[in-house]
């Protein structure tokens, strides 16, 4: 297991590397991206044996705001125990979420749904890539696994332009073989406009042996079918394809890791999201 957490580090502290700088704060590395993007977050130094302290994430929680990124640290709770406490001291509240890993001899493939990868060369490449930012808007800004209102409609008009840096950054990872995207579809098709078109989404990334699933949405009209199970076994069938041997993610609640259960994900510990509360203690 030691190995385990080891090789998610490495990852962990990867990832944001290639379209960020990285400024150090005690125990902490905050990843500041260069150029247009989804900002990142801060996390325990690698290597750092002194865990992190409430004087340090005060430190970085005053760098986002002065650079008007969101306060987020992210870290693996079994790897850095003492942090958890740190940070509800320090005012943040924290998502403690389900870190599980495929088993890829328990992989299952859901029917129902069809699945399609984005091709970074195909002419509708901006389009997909607007669309899967949409549907991931939509679905997350109504987490759960619940049943909702939120459909095609809603989809369609979260739908925005995509920078030209922004597909080039797409496309650049794509052709290094560290992201793929996939949309997911009903199939067969059905007539009932609130199922229509593309109603999940999800992303891999992937630094040498090691991918992350991450970003999966389905739209709340068409919760419940199998489609976020479906866009994720696709996206860890892909990985697996490619010589990855370790797919992981980390589920937003014990409900939603339910469904990462049915396709072959086994939990293995927690990963810790926090954010400022509403009613901070300090």
């Amino acid at each position: 297991m030691a190995e385990l957490f080891e090789r998610l580090e490495r990852f962990y502290d990867a990832v944001p590397r290639d379209g960020a700088h990285t400024e150090d704060f005690g125990g902490l590395v905050l990843f500041v991206r260069d150029g247009p993007g989804w900002p990142f977050y801060a996390r325990p130094r690698l290597g750092v044996e002194e865990p992190p302290s409430a004087a340090d994430i005060t430190s970085v929680r005053a760098r986002q705001r002065a650079i008007g990124a969101p306060e987020a640290f992210e870290w693996v709770h079994e790897v850095t125990p003492d942090l958890l406490a740190v940070a509800r001291s320090a005012g943040l509240a924290v998502l403690e979420a389900p870190l599980m890993v495929l088993d890829p001899s328990a992989l299952a493939i859901p029917v129902g749904a069809d699945v399609r990868f984005l091709d970074h060369e195909a002419p509708s490449f901006a389009t997909d890539v607007a669309v899967r930012r949409a549907v991931g808007a939509v679905g997350f800004g109504a987490p759960g696994t619940s049943n909702g209102p939120a459909g095609p409609k809603d989809r369609d008009a979260a739908v925005l332009p995509v920078s030209a840096e922004e597909l080039a950054d797409e496309r650049r990872m794509m052709d290094a073989g560290r992201r793929a995207s996939a949309l997911g579809y009903l199939s067969p098709p059905v007539a009932d406009p609130d199922l229509r078109g593309v109603l999940a989404s999800g992303i891999l990334q992937r630094v040498d042996g090691v991918a992350e699933i991450a970003g999966v949405a389905t739209l709340p009209t068409a919760r419940r079918r199998g489609l976020g199970a479906a866009v994720t076994a696709a996206l860890a069938r892909h990985a697996l394809d490619a010589g990855v041997d370790l797919v992981f993610l980390s589920a937003g609640s014990d409900d939603i890791a339910r469904v990462y259960a049915r396709v072959g994900f086994r939990r293995v510990g927690t990963a810790c999201i926090a954010t400022p509360s509403l009613f901070p203690t300090a």
